[in-house]
């Protein structure tokens, strides 16, 4: 009884981190032809600013667009390359508040070369 609800909460919190880490309002994305690695690193993945406690707990992942430039960088020294590097500090940060609307973002436009909803696509917004 104790064991189930805190899986449950993990695991609603690992999943909600990487969906929204690479599902946002402004992502990059690219076909295989025009694919910039470091853009797709700094632009492609989020900056997941969140409360002290809530990085800590979530292992400094929030600093996500580092660990894609670098996977091999231990998730302790994530935080100090941060502040070391300006060129990382150039990423807009992703909020709690904000990250909320990514709950909507589902789908990929091509034409739009960005993250839409389903909704619009479908044929149900009035």
């Amino acid at each position: 009884m104790i064991q189930l609800p805190i899986i449950l909460i993990a695991g609603v919190f690992g999943i909600w981190l990487f969906y929204v880490q690479h599902q946002f309002e402004g992502v990059y994305g690219a076909r295989h032809d025009t694919w910039d690695q470091m853009r797709a690193a700094l632009e492609g993945s989020s900056y997941y600013k969140l409360p002290r406690v809530l990085q800590w707990f979530a292992g400094n992942i929030g600093l996500h667009h580092i660990h894609h430039i670098r996977p091999r960088i231990p998730n302790y020294n994530l935080q100090q390359c941060y502040n070391d590097i300006s060129a990382l500090q150039a990423v807009e940060p992703l909020t709690i508040s904000s990250s909320l609307k990514s709950l909507w973002m589902n789908l990929w436009d091509e034409e739009q070369q960005k993250m839409v909803r389903f909704r619009p696509l479908s044929g149900w917004e009035k």
